[in-house]
Formats: C-alpha cells, structure tokens, sequence
C-alpha cells in the first residue's frame, strides 16, 4: 500500500515500503504477502489460525460492519483498517473510538480509502495510528496535518481526560 503515513512514538513518518496488501474483492486469487481483507473473506481465509496465534493477516471494515462480532479475534489480529469510502462518511470515526475504548484493541488501526490531510488530526484523536493516503494525494503533505490542535477540549481515544481534568 503506497501513499503510507505512520505513527511513531507519537510522531508522524512516511512509510516507503509497506508490507500489507489491501484487498477489495470478495473473489479471486489472494497474493502470498500479508493481506488486509474484507471481513467476510477474513471470515473465510484469515479467521483459520489456532487459539492464540496471530493471524497472517489483517482485515478491514466497512461503515455497516459490526464491531462486536471482532470481540472473540481481536488477540490475533495484526491489523484492522477502516474503510472511509467518502471523506464526508464519518463513520469510522465512531468505529475507531469503539474499537480504542469499549473494546480495548492496542494493534494497529488504519484508516482507508477517502482519507486526507485536513482529516488526519481527527482520525489520531479517534485511535488511528496508521493512515493510507489517497492515492493522488501527497503523504509527505499529509505529515502536516497530523499537527492538527494543539489543545483539546473535549476527551479522545488518546486522552481519555477532558481539558479541565488535566490541570
């Protein structure tokens, strides 16, 4: 996957080389790299691991998948990515938030699809801590709105405390 920002010790970097391959077929023949696939087909293919071993591969969500049917996987999984198929589809938002929070996943989370630099300071106060950068879009550009806010008011994924807390 190109156009890769990464989180860091907290500091944004543009990965070159990505290993994981996205896959947005249901159908097909899959690579041998590790893959990032829908979760049906990770139902399938990726989901076939022995209790306590990592998965090879990750998967990815859509806005109207179900984040609690991850519950029993989420010790195994390496990845998940959620899917923005429209920068005004703000509902991975929520899902990231839910899977940082409620569910208490600590891997790494990716954003996908429709994801730009004015949305990147957003998506790290929700729990994303990788992020694909459309395609025709710069990633080195992109670094910059990782800078986003300096304060927050209100609680994050990353700051559970409001800023009145905090004093």
């Amino acid at each position: 996957m190109n156009n890769l920002v990464k989180l860091a010790e907290g500091r944004g970097a543009y990965v070159a080389d990505d290993h994981w391959t996205l896959i947005r077929d249901l159908e097909g023949d899959l690579p041998s790299s590790p893959l990032i696939l829908p979760l049906a087909r990770w139902h399938q293919h990726g989901q076939a691991c022995a209790a306590g071993q990592m998965s090879l591969h990750g998967l990815w969500l859509g806005p109207d998948d179900e984040l609690e049917s991850l519950e029993p996987w989420l010790d195994v999984l390496p990845l998940i990515a959620l899917d923005f198929p429209d920068f005004r589809d703000g509902r991975a938002y929520s899902q990231a938030y839910l899977l940082r929070t409620r569910l208490g996943w600590r891997g790494e989370l990716r954003a996908i699809g429709d994801v730009l630099r004015d949305q990147l300071s957003h998506m790290r106060q929700c729990g994303f801590n990788s992020f694909a950068v459309r395609a025709d879009k710069s990633a080195e550009d992109a670094l910059k709105g990782l800078a986003g806010m300096s304060v927050l008011y209100g609680r994050s994924a990353i700051e559970p405390r409001p800023l009145f807390r905090r004093r």
